[in-house]
């Protein structure tokens, strides 16, 4: 996920991809406990991509609060 894609998006847009990346992380680490994850990176990935949502929307917060 490229940040400036996510710096184009609404804030609701940027929730709703937080919420769906949350999801996804939740069956990943489901289904590592149950010893079916075969792409283990990807864990990684999703958690970096939650991040980077998270600290968009901390700046689009920050940007909305100073006007």
């Amino acid at each position: 996920m490229d940040v400036k894609e996510l710096r184009n998006k609404t804030p609701d847009q940027l929730r709703d991809e937080l919420v769906s990346l949350k999801k996804e992380a939740f069956n990943l680490r489901f289904r590592q406990a149950t010893g079916q994850l075969e792409n283990t990176a990807r864990m990684r990935t999703v958690r970096r991509d939650v991040a980077r949502v998270q600290t968009v929307l901390n700046e689009k917060a920050r940007a909305a609060a100073a006007n």
